[in-house]
């Protein structure tokens, strides 16, 4: 298969991403609703964890049922570990220090606002400043960060999409292209479920702008054209390992912050119902990837 049709794949796959962004532009949804929102994207979340360390833990342990048969040492085992925990590590501390540091940053644009609207202030240069600090919002910052999270995930998805084109199985290919579509489809729900009823530093409540979605569906979803384009030209268990590693500490540390939002909603309910439809969507798009063999 050629290179060009193998990033076709790879545009189809990522593309539908989009799909499930317009839910992040609902308007002053009910509690219970933004409830059930916010914990069936955990439910998606814990799955690809899942998914992805299913994936990652492969390369090791196939070096360790090569060492148990006499095939190699342990050295392969141990090289892949090592990336294993490196990704793990970079992923979930380096996105716990991003967020202290955005923290601090949000507290400091609170303070600027304060300073630039005061008694008296003309109504126009308010709006101005409301205007620049509107999409600094701590759930636009976490959609932010679920959007890198799946983008380093699906940059692996595209690597097993170039690499099963670029041996002309075609079959496998197509399968892949129809089962990670489906996932991007139920992902891009994920990214955009902390900004339903978002609100700024007044209480106002906050839409995301189209442009706002698109450049979140961007960051999640063109990493899977970009992979197949390098899955296609090599293979590399070491490369995939780290990105999907990667793609695990960034997630998990994701589900934390989602979590600590269903706590302050204070309905177990709604949680747990989001939190089985989140996984049997996860699973059921996942079948079709099974089916394929992988």
């Amino acid at each position: 298969m050629s290179l060009g049709q193998t990033l076709l794949l790879g545009l189809i796959a990522g593309v539908t991403i989009l799909l499930g962004l317009p839910v992040g532009r609902l308007r002053n949804p009910a509690p219970s609703l933004r409830a059930f929102l916010n914990a069936a994207a955990v439910g998606v979340l814990l799955f690809l964890v899942w998914d992805v360390f299913s994936a990652a833990w492969e390369p090791i342990d196939g070096a360790l049922a090569d060492f148990h048969a006499g095939n190699g040492g342990l050295a392969a085992a141990i090289g892949y570990g090592v990336l294993f925990v490196t990704g793990l590590a970079i992923g979930l501390i380096g996105l716990t220090y991003y967020e202290m540091w955005m923290k601090a940053r949000w507290r400091r644009n609170a303070a600027l606002d304060a300073q630039s609207i005061g008694p008296g202030t003309m109504a126009a240069a308010e709006l101005k400043v409301r205007a620049k600090r509107r999409h600094r919002t701590p759930a636009a910052e976490l959609a932010l960060l679920i959007a890198v999270g799946i983008g380093l995930h699906n940059f692996a998805e595209g690597l097993a999409i170039g690499q099963a084109a670029a041996t002309d199985d075609i079959s496998l290919a197509l399968l892949l292209v129809i089962g990670f579509a489906l996932h991007n489809a139920t992902e891009g729900f994920g990214i955009v479920a902390p900004l339903t009823g978002d609100t700024d530093a007044h209480g106002e409540h906050v839409r995301p702008t189209w442009g706002f979605l698109l450049l979140l569906g961007f960051i999640g979803g063109a990493p899977t054209f970009f992979g197949a384009a390098v899955g296609h030209s090599f293979t590399s268990p070491s490369v995939s390992v780290v990105f999907l590693t990667l793609a695990a500490g960034s997630i998990i540390y994701v589900i934390t912050q989602l979590l600590a939002i269903a706590a302050k909603a204070k309905r177990p309910d709604m949680l747990a119902y989001g939190l089985v439809l989140g996984l049997v969507a996860g699973f059921l798009t996942d079948a079709v990837v099974i089916a394929a063999g992988v």
